[in-house]
Parts: C-alpha cells; sequence; structure tokens
C-alpha cells in the first residue's frame, strides 16, 4: 500500500506580509486593467476591468479590495498603486493622491522582461509584471525599476512654451520646404519664403524658361504663405511670452543665472530650465542620465567597448544640449571644456568629431549643474557684459 507523505510548506515565491494591497494599473482609452494582490488571498492576483477614464469607479475598486482584505484578516490596508508613464500623463496620479493613496509611476522600459526573440505580450501579463515589480520596490531591491519623478503642475505647464516653439519651429520648416520644392520644379531656386517682402518677389518670379508662374501654382503657393505667416505669428507672441516669462524669474533663478553665460539665449535658457535643471539630482551621474547622455559599456570577460550614450532620457534636453555644446566652441572658445574638445579631437587625428562633441554635452551638462545649484563657474567660460 503506497502512502503519501505530507508535502513541506514551500516558501512563498511572492512576499505578501508587507501590509498593503499593491495594485496596478494598465491604461488604455476605453477600459483599465486593476491587477491586485491583497494580503490573505496567497499568491493569487486579482484582476478586474474599469471603464477607461472612470476615477469614481477605480476608488470603488479600491475601497471594494479593502474591504474583502479587512474580512479576510481583519485588517484594513491601504492601497499602494502603480501605473506606466505614457500617453494618459500624470492626471490619475494626482487624483489617486488626492484621495490619500500612496501612488507610483514607473518608467516602462526599466522593467525587466523575457530576452526571448518572440515572447508574449498582452495587458494580463503586464498588469501581473507591474505587480511583482511594485513589491519588489517597496521591499527596497536595488535598480529593480525606476520611478518617475511626477512633476508639480506649475512644472509641467512651464514646458509647454518651449515645446509648443519647437512644434512650430518644425511646421515652419514642413512650409518653407514646400514652397522651395514647389519653385524648385519650375527651375526657381533663389526665393526665400522667410523674407519680408516674400508676396512681392512671388509677383515678379519667372520660371527657368522664362515664363510666369501658372495661376494654379501661384495660388497654391499664395495659401502656403497664408499658413506660414500664422505660424510666424504664433511663434513671435510664443517668444515674447517666454521673455515676459523669463523677466518674472528672480534674479538668482537658474534661468536668468544662465544667461549670463556668453552663447546663451533666452530660447536655450527656458529649455534647460524647464527640461532637466528645475529637478533635484543627487551628483552627476543622475545629471547625464536623465538627459539621455552617460555611456553605455559592453563588457563580458575580455570583451569591452562602448556602446555610446543611451539615450533613455530625455530627448529635448538631450538634442539641446548637443546643439549648445557646438555652439560653445564658438562662443566660449577660450573655457577649458573647449581646450579638452581641441585637445581629444587633436589626439584622434581630427577624427570622431560628432561623438566628442557628445562627451562634451555630457560634461558641459554637468557644469551647468553645478553652476546653477552651487555657483561654481565653468573654468574659463565668458560671462556677458552687464
Amino acid at each position: 500500500m503506497l502512502v503519501a507523505a505530507d508535502r513541506p510548506a514551500a516558501p512563498a515565491a511572492i512576499r505578501t506580509d508587507l501590509g498593503a494591497i499593491f495594485v496596478s494599473l494598465e491604461l488604455s482609452k476605453s477600459t483599465w486593467l486593476v491587477t491586485s494582490l491583497s494580503p490573505g488571498s496567497g499568491e493569487r492576483m486579482s484582476k478586474h476591468a474599469v471603464r477607461g477614464g472612470d476615477v469614481a469607479g477605480l476608488l470603488a475598486r479600491l475601497s471594494h479590495l479593502q474591504d474583502k482584505a479587512q474580512a479576510r484578516t481583519g485588517q484594513r490596508f491601504a492601497p499602494i498603486v502603480i501605473q506606466e508613464a505614457g500617453l494618459d500623463g500624470f492626471w490619475v496620479h494626482r487624483a489617486l493622491e488626492q484621495e490619500g493613496i500612496e501612488s507610483h509611476v514607473v518608467d516602462a522600459a526599466s522593467i525587466a522582461t523575457s530576452r526571448r526573440r518572440r515572447r508574449a505580450k498582452t495587458d494580463k501579463i503586464d498588469g501581473e509584471a507591474l505587480v511583482r515589480a511594485l513589491l519588489a520596490y517597496k521591499r527596497g531591491e536595488p535598480r529593480v525599476c525606476a520611478m518617475v519623478r511626477v512633476p508639480s503642475v506649475q512644472e509641467e505647464d512651464r514646458r509647454r512654451i518651449c515645446r509648443e516653439r519647437k512644434v512650430l519651429i518644425g511646421e515652419r520648416t514642413c512650409h518653407v520646404n514646400r514652397i522651395k520644392g514647389l519653385l524648385f520644379a519650375q527651375g526657381i531656386t533663389d526665393y526665400n519664403p522667410l523674407r519680408r517682402d516674400r508676396r512681392r518677389r512671388l509677383e515678379e518670379l519667372k520660371t527657368g524658361d522664362s515664363r510666369a508662374l501658372p495661376d494654379r501654382l501661384k495660388a497654391q503657393i499664395r495659401r502656403e504663405l497664408d499658413r506660414l505667416e500664422l505660424l510666424l505669428a504664433q511663434i513671435k507672441d510664443l517668444e515674447a511670452e517666454r521673455d515676459a516669462l523669463l523677466a518674472t524669474e528672480v534674479a538668482d533663478s537658474p534661468a536668468t543665472t544662465l544667461l549670463d553665460l556668453k552663447g546663451i539665449g533666452p530660447d536655450f535658457a527656458t529649455v534647460l530650465y524647464a527640461e532637466g535643471l528645475f529637478r533635484h539630482f543627487d551628483n552627476r551621474r543622475q545629471v547625464a542620465a536623465y538627459a539621455g547622455l552617460a555611456p553605455t559599456p559592453w563588457q563580458s570577460g575580455s570583451v569591452r567597448h562602448e556602446q555610446g550614450v543611451s539615450k533613455a532620457g530625455n530627448p529635448r534636453l538631450r538634442t539641446t544640449m548637443v546643439e549648445l555644446a557646438w555652439l560653445w566652441l564658438r562662443h566660449q572658445p577660450g573655457s577649458a571644456l573647449a581646450h579638452w574638445f581641441q585637445e581629444r579631437v587633436r589626439r584622434n587625428g581630427g577624427r570622431l568629431r560628432k561623438s566628442t562633441v557628445v562627451a562634451l554635452a555630457r560634461k558641459l551638462l554637468v557644469a551647468l549643474w553645478k553652476y546653477v545649484t552651487a555657483g561654481v563657474v565653468i573654468e574659463g567660460a565668458v560671462m556677458k557684459a552687464a
């Protein structure tokens, strides 16, 4: 006769004695998937759907989870919620915090996933992965994920000016290129739509074979000029609003402090402050990583090489710093950073200028951070005349 031995109690794979209800949100336009792990329910995760945008329904679901956990354990536990940073922004996070609920926003790219070439991906799997990441984060495991520092409403609104201006500049470029392309097909290469006499010159244009512009083509270009002039007016209004915002800043604010350096104008100062330097950083590595300018080494055994910058940070700040690095070489040639760049390029035989300027952008960002936070003047930098 076979006798079944008692199986020893296996240790729980997921530690659920942290005294909270762990909840993840998978947000979409139509449905919010709520995945939860509650005390007293073992390792089983429950899943419920809430209509997209229904905050009251979400709060009711969280309250129901608290009631069920209290019925099982005799204690009432507070929920801790996690969601991915994405198209929904931070309004759900702010709504939860207004109700006194602990909420976290995580960078989805920082969560470990399977490295198989073809892996399953569903909202259910993602919801469970978020709960596990939240559990590990609350246990204090290092580098388990990267939580987003949610900006305040004022900090988020301050970015609108520089971001909208960049969008308008891109649209302006599209209209200018379209007009130039239409005229190039007629043999005209010297027309600049950004000049103030653009309409008068349009009437005087002749094609490459000495004909007047066709009527329909000229009408199309006029409509393009109408849209271009509207964009130019909007850009001018935005720049006036930007200058007014800088004028209201106190004398020692980061934005106005940056303006004292030669080569940094209102646009660069606004972008640097609104996109990065308004934040608190503990060290220079955090500054470089936030801009996506941190190096990405590859080391396995005896194989060691660099893969370039990570590009995992703020793309607007990163592109602005690369542009500023080129301008820094022009306007601050006597600075220590410019000398470092020239020496590095000289040692490489005049090659690798582009990759070296990215390294210069990283060094310059760290130097500007020290300048606006601790008042450390960049060595050899020239200040604007008062």
